[in-house]
């Protein structure tokens, strides 16, 4: 059985919690004889900066590049607020994504049953949905450059972010959307704003080309970026696949994010190109941040986490059952009635992080009996 290497860098705030019920699951995994994983510790964000003056190490950058999946729980905190632009706990996960040039993010919105009651929207509007967001994370607005704040001959100072994008970056997303549409509806909905930005019309050209070149059997549909997101709150289940940049992405994505409930039931993969032996780097990572009000109390739900490890299962490792069972697991915890605080109805008893934890291991114990 081959080992699998694993980098763990739970980060700041609930990352460490929510990444403790991750370790009992890989732990279990290996005991039970499905999967070998080999593991390693590091920090990020915050805590790395406390303990080197950088949102990570060389040394766990070098171990990044060495493992053959990274997850990541999460970063940041008001006791960082003020810390230089460039050491800033952020920067931590933006280096990573860069230099493991992970330039396919993938973030599903999926709305398990057992709490369509828990969104926001109305439950005739979420109960059975299931979108894939796919944000391109290596380019636009966050990493153009010039990126500076300058101050003017007249005293007062100007903030300069460049929005930029090359046609191989852009084939490169779109090619992933369309591969995993194939798999899923078949359906495509391509968000950007070619009305008012440059990069926008560009980003629609290629999309364009890219479909009738390659994919002209998957629909395809061009929407704008801010009437996306007014449809996504209004009509959610006319997507399948979203495919968008890295600022429309992130916003898009928190969105879909809210249909299910919570910020916390929802995983992502970020992954890079594949080299010659069809590996591909990878980070999983929950949606939800490091959300400092509840830290260290047991109240963070550790789901997106653990949801998280079974994308990695999925897309790193090709443990297509092991992930199918991690994902059942879940789902008939949820069904079974077991909540933590953020996706509890008034009066329902709820149980800790660990004890969400604890919950789905057990089922997935039963399930693999």
């Amino acid at each position: 059985m081959a080992t699998h290497k694993l980098l763990l860098l739970p980060g700041d705030g609930i990352g460490p919690e929510v990444a403790a019920e991750v370790e009992k699951l890989v732990a279990w995994f290996t005991k039970a004889g499905i999967a070998a994983f080999e593991t390693e510790r590091d920090l990020v964000g915050g805590a790395a900066y406390d303990a080197h003056g950088a949102a990570i190490s060389e040394d766990a950058m070098k171990r990044a590049m060495q493992a053959d999946a990274v997850l990541f729980g999460a970063v940041g905190g008001p006791q960082w607020a003020d810390v230089a632009y460039e050491v800033r706990p952020e920067a931590g996960l933006l280096r990573l994504r860069k230099d493991l040039a992970l330039f396919a993010n993938l973030r599903p919105a999926i709305c398990y049953a057992a709490l369509a009651d828990a969104s926001s929207l109305k439950k005739e509007l979420v109960e059975g949905l299931d979108i894939l967001i796919v944000r391109e994370l290596t380019g636009g607005v966050y990493f153009g450059e010039p990126k500076e704040i300058v101050t003017l001959e007249n005293g007062q100072k100007r903030a300069v972010d460049t929005q930029l994008y090359t046609t191989g970056e852009i084939e490169r997303i779109t090619r992933v959307a369309f591969d995993l549409a194939k798999k899923r509806r078949n359906k495509v909905s391509s968000a950007e704003k070619h009305n008012v930005m440059k990069s926008g019309v560009l980003w629609k050209q290629v999309v364009t080309d890219i479909h009738k070149r390659e994919f002209a059997e998957v629909e395809l549909e061009h929407v704008l970026a801010d009437n996306c997101a007014m449809q996504l709150v209004k009509n959610p289940k006319q997507y399948d696949v979203i495919v968008c940049d890295n600022l429309f992405g992130d916003i898009l994505s928190d969105v879909a994010a809210m249909l299910t409930g919570s910020l916390g039931m929802l995983p992502s993969a970020s992954l890079g190109a594949e080299d010659a032996s069809g590996k591909r780097k990878a980070l999983y990572e929950p949606v939800h941040g490091s959300a400092p009000d509840i830290a260290g109390r047991q109240l963070a739900n550790p789901i997106a986490m653990i949801g998280s490890l079974a994308m990695c299962l999925r897309y790193s490792f090709g443990l297509i059952e092991a992930a199918d069972m991690l994902e059942r697991a879940i789902t008939d915890t949820l069904t079974d009635g077991v909540r933590t605080g953020d996706i509890a109805a008034p009066g329902m008893n709820t149980v800790s992080t660990s004890g969400m934890g604890d919950a789905i291991l057990e089922r997935l114990q039963t399930l693999a009996r």
